[in-house]
């Protein structure tokens, strides 16, 4: 293994070649691990890796750094008792139902975070003699480790676990995952793993629905929020984008799911229609105050160097672009 010195050199090094900062090297190397960690444990099989780390890393669609890790739990396996009693639906029938799941399946997924991802990232972090510092909250695990730099800028030196298990994470597929250094240094060997992951299709949708939800609210909600519309860009600019939206069946199936377990009220505090989004009536360009906001939160993510294009868009010109989205979204047969 190599020392803290030689590793140090050895970023700098494919941060040269990559024009990548060294310390989003490092941290995606911790990433990786992690992955690494969870896919070999027992239960990694029921696990599906997806979200904006999954369209970088899996199917290299997006150009930015994502540094966390979003992972489903079956809730075939973490609840086999509540999908057979719908004939193994994992959208429940009303949404009583689906308020009596969640807060079972939230109990279920704590308990399960403490006492098999925790162990098994331990383990797997244990094993390859690697320095971390692993706590529990809820549904997330952090990891936090010693930078090998000291200005992190706009990113902490730790990795999120964040962890559902209120779907199948299905469609999916199982897809190698590298660390971005590898292909500059190959005479270091890196660590890699084998994941399930959910399809690039109905990342699309859940991005979609979630930037719509967004727009409808009109209100800030967290930072890095712009991260989905660059994302949803760079999808369709691929044939992934484009056959997410001529996938009425995969839309209908998000929209059922979010209705039922993620309901969100807009501005006016009517619940919001997924169906309707996803049938016409899909907004992802913002008005008013929350588009400044989004713009200062892009500005951010611009200048903390979590986009990795040449040639980065201006806010208006992503804008721009997403209104093209909408307008195909909501005119497709």
């Amino acid at each position: 293994m190599l020392t803290h010195d030689d590793q140090r050199e050895a970023l700098q090094v494919a941060a040269g070649r990559s024009g990548r900062p060294a310390y989003l090297l490092e941290k995606d190397i911790w990433v990786v691990w992690a992955l690494r960690a969870l896919v070999r444990a027992p239960f990694g099989e029921n696990l599906t890796f997806k979200g904006g780390t999954s369209l970088s890393k899996a199917y290299h669609v997006i150009h930015r750094f994502s540094e966390d890790l979003d992972i489903t739990y079956d809730i075939r396996a973490i609840a086999p008792d509540l999908v057979a009693g719908n004939d193994g639906n994992d959208v429940p029938p009303s949404r009583n139902q689906a308020q009596r799941w969640s807060r079972e399946i939230r109990t279920r997924l704590a308990q399960w975070a403490n006492d098999q991802a925790l162990p098994a990232l331990q383990a797997g972090f244990g094993e390859a003699n690697l320095n971390a510092r692993l706590r529990v909250d809820g549904d997330r695990v952090f990891i936090a480790y010693d930078p090998l730099f000291q200005d992190y800028g706009f990113v902490k030196p730790e990795v999120m676990v964040e962890l559902g298990a209120r779907a199948s994470g299905e469609p999916r597929e199982e897809l190698p995952i590298e660390c971005d250094a590898a292909d500059h240094l190959p005479g270091i060997v890196f660590p890699s793993a084998q994941p399930h992951v959910m399809l690039a299709e109905r990342t699309f949708w859940e991005k979609a629905t979630a930037a719509h939800v967004y727009c409808r609210q009109q209100q800030a909600r967290g930072e890095r929020l712009s991260r989905h519309w660059h994302d949803l860009v760079r999808l369709d600019e691929t044939e992934y984008g484009r056959q997410a939206l001529a996938d009425r069946d995969l839309a209908l199936s998000v929209a059922r799911h979010k209705a039922m377990f993620f309901r969100e009220n807009d501005a006016d505090r009517n619940p919001i229609d997924y169906t309707a989004a996803v049938s016409g009536d899909l907004q992802l360009v913002p008005n008013g105050p929350f588009r400044d906001i989004l713009a200062d939160d892009y500005a951010r993510m611009l200048q903390g160097g979590m986009l990795l294009l040449d040639n980065v868009e201006e806010f208006d010109e992503l804008m721009g672009r997403c209104a093209h989205i909408q307008e195909r979204a909501n005119t497709r047969p």
